[in-house]
């Protein structure tokens, strides 16, 4: 893999300048460093760290450190960072003091959560365990938790957009719940832990975004949407194209994780992402525009109503109104800049 853009690593510092003095001289602890908000977090974090000068450390735990050194070779000989091998739910306890920690340990696979739930949730659930235990006995000040969206199950039709005040839940009798279900009980351990300890416990609940690092070959549509439109192949929707979802480009989530660390209020859950919908079928089209020669978009399963009410997009007043968060960056640049980043990797 290649660097990130500096036009993002400076957008996110640029909107994040005034925040970062609180981690001069700290270590940062983070679980899930490797995947997709973690090489954003991390690579923003040495960012900030080199051009303000702020003399933070940053300890990051991987399963694989061999595998993320030989993907991340840019990163590994900063003096800032460390990496620990271990698995987050029963990984050793390096010395000394930290006093942030981000755990955003186990990404949403649709692939384990369907051959495996049960793994999926005891990942969550004791991956949050473990890294709470963490923060309570090595002097943590702030704690965040990526969380997810999937928490609030499906979203009904009559709601536009999921606010966090919504009390829906997902189906606990259907097994592919285990992912929302694991991540509703890890926000309960967070507040459970803000009882009895000094942390304050901040909550992400995260939805989609869209930007470089981003698997093309996962359980995400824009992903495999972009993944078709490089190879000049058709993009295949796998369903009626009705669908919608909403898409923030990753710098500006990076800006709105690193707030939330440090501004969001404690014991809160704050949705992440963008409030602009677009149906599966849009996003295809838009995506087959934007390469040349344009591909084509195949619908293959439209029946009609088999998909209704398939949509998962958030209110982010809460976001807005507490911690003055915005979208800057839309969606048509966000996927260009995605789309940019990844030819140069195949160049």
């Amino acid at each position: 893999m290649q660097p990130l853009p500096e036009s993002d690593l400076n957008h996110i510092l640029d909107h994040t300048h005034d925040i970062w003095e609180e981690l001069r001289g700290e270590q940062l602890f983070i679980t899930g460093g490797t995947g997709f908000f973690g090489c954003w977090l991390l690579e923003s974090f040495l960012w900030a760290n080199d051009h303000l000068k702020l003399g933070a450390k940053a300890t990051v735990l991987s399963r694989h450190p061999d595998k993320f050194i030989a993907r991340m070779p840019h990163l590994v000989n900063n003096p800032a960072l460390r990496l620990i091998k271990g698995d987050v739910c029963n990984f050793e306890f390096p010395e000394g003091e930290y006093g942030y920690v981000i755990h955003a340990a186990a990404e949403a696979s649709a692939q384990l959560s369907l051959n495996d739930p049960q793994r999926m949730f005891d990942t969550i659930v004791d991956g949050t365990r473990r890294t709470i235990e963490f923060g309570a006995t090595h002097h943590t000040k702030k704690f965040l938790l990526t969380s997810s969206g999937a928490v609030y199950g499906k979203q009904p039709a009559e709601l536009s957009h999921i606010p966090e005040d919504y009390r829906g839940a997902p189906d606990p009798l259907d097994p592919r719940s285990a992912y929302g279900e694991g991540k509703r009980a890890a926000e309960l351990l967070c507040t459970l832990a803000a009882q009895n300890n000094t942390l304050e416990m901040k909550i992400a609940r995260c939805f989609a975004f869209v930007g470089p690092y981003l698997p093309l070959d996962a359980n995400f549509a824009i992903g495999n949407f972009i993944r078709d439109a490089l190879k000049g192949e058709p993009i295949v929707i796998k369903g009626d194209g009705s669908p919608c979802r909403s898409y923030l480009y990753a710098s500006d989530l990076a800006i709105w994780l690193w707030t939330i660390l440090f501004n969001g209020k404690n014991c809160q859950a704050y949705n992440v992402g963008s409030t602009n919908k677009v149906s599966s079928k849009e996003l295809a089209e838009e995506i087959s525009q934007k390469v040349s020669p344009r591909v084509p978009v195949r619908i293959i399963n439209s029946a009609p109503g088999r998909f209704d009410n398939n949509n998962y997009v958030p209110s982010v007043t809460k976001a807005e109104n507490g911690l003055n968060l915005s979208v800057l960056i839309n969606q048509s640049e966000g996927i260009n800049k995605t789309i940019t980043w990844y030819k140069k990797i195949e160049e």
